[in-house]
């Protein structure tokens, strides 16, 4: 249904932009209207093949859903600067004269925006700052550093060399600890299986953790556990566990995608439940049901999911289905941060923000200066 409903999105997209693209002075003078509908034609058909071809692999497909991918992202900047200018010309009732050229000026800026999306979309994700203080954390459990990355949306398009970049910079950051906040894999089952041994380079000393997002459950939440599990990453699928004195992490499955799968509303009490007294992180892919987390006792949690809308203007739209959509909030005394994603979804591109893996600086909110000072002189000298 979601596919159908994208290839119509496109289809009428493609029939709004190429159909104004014909009245600008400066295509029609060089470029007559048979050649034009004719590439229309052809960039409908790489975008389909870029879908309907998609669980194929090998070089050639990557070059496909590049292209098409990229097609759908630059149509779809091209259709919102000609819709805005139409929209003050009143498609053409007003400035009747000049609103052909408009447009024209419309096009020219779609294309710029889009090849600073492509630019923007393909840098390496930044890394994000943070320093939270949690109620619980025990002195050991002081300062230690954990590295998130969510949204990485692994396949054809982001693949095994890619992977490769993310976990050398991330071991560039020596973390104590690396978690893995959903919609880790995406694509066909022959690029994902030889991607995830990459997975088995990270070796902090508090280990890798994953949580299945909405994508792992479309490309089967079992046997993306099982290839997580074997490279070794350790899944959280609705449980917690303690990873050091005071410090309990918990996951939950992908909230909105596991209450279709018939989970239950009462899931994140249910995983939360029966741990020890501490600090407790929560995993969870999905930046929902943050009042219940806060209400159970979660000191933090991390989600992404919105990636931040990706590409100007969807972050306005985002926003009213999430408000949490990126950045650090503070609900009910407990701290959100939801991240915009190391990866990109179907296009490689993005405007504004680039990607960004967290490093978060854990402290331990009871430990006074002093305290803090001696912990520290006592571990380095330990």
């Amino acid at each position: 249904m979601f596919g159908i409903i994208l290839l119509s999105v496109c289809t009428v997209m493609h029939l709004y932009v190429f159909g104004r693209a014909a009245t600008v002075p400066w295509i029609k003078q060089h470029l007559p209207l048979k050649y034009l509908l004719g590439l229309g034609l052809l960039l409908w058909v790489v975008f389909y093949l870029s879908r309907a071809l998609r669980h194929h692999h090998g070089e050639w497909m990557w070059l496909l859903e590049f292209t098409g991918m990229g097609w759908m992202g630059a149509l779809f900047l091209l259709f919102i600067c000609l819709l805005a200018a139409d929209l003050v010309t009143l498609f053409g009732l007003l400035f009747s004269r000049s609103a052909p050229g408009v447009r024209g000026w419309a096009l020219a800026l779609g294309g710029v925006l889009s090849l600073l999306a492509l630019v923007q979309g393909m840098r390496p994700p930044a890394v994000r700052d943070y320093s939270v203080s949690l109620k619980g954390l025990s002195p050991e459990m002081d300062g230690r550093v954990m590295v998130a990355l969510s949204d990485m949306h692994l396949g054809t398009l982001l693949g095994r060399g890619w992977l490769d970049a993310r976990v050398k910079q991330v071991q560039d950051l020596d973390p104590d600890l690396v978690v893995l906040v959903g919609d880790i894999l995406d694509g066909h089952d022959g690029a994902i299986s030889r991607i995830t041994p990459l997975f088995g380079r990270l070796d902090p000393p508090l280990g890798v953790w994953a949580v299945l997002g909405n994508h792992e459950f479309y490309r089967g939440a079992e046997k993306c556990v099982r290839l997580l599990e074997d490279a070794g990453v350790a899944v959280l699928r609705n449980r917690w566990t303690e990873i050091g004195p005071g410090l309990i992490l918990s996951g939950v499955d992908d909230l909105r995608t596991s209450r279709r799968f018939g989970s239950g509303d009462d899931l994140l009490a249910r995983t939360l439940s029966g741990r020890p007294p501490g600090a407790t992180v929560l995993l969870s892919h999905t930046p929902v049901q943050a009042e219940q987390a806060a209400d159970a006792g979660v000191d933090l949690m991390l989600s992404g999911h919105t990636h931040n809308g990706q590409i100007w203007p969807f972050p306005y739209l985002v926003r009213r289905v999430y408000p949490l959509i990126h950045g650090e909030y503070t609900i009910q005394g407990m701290t959100a941060i939801v991240s915009r994603g190391a990866g990109t979804w179907g296009p490689r591109m993005r405007l504004w923000g680039r990607g960004e893996m967290l490093r978060i600086t854990l402290t331990a909110a009871e430990l006074n200066q002093a305290d803090r000072f001696g912990w520290d002189r006592a571990f380095d000298e330990g």
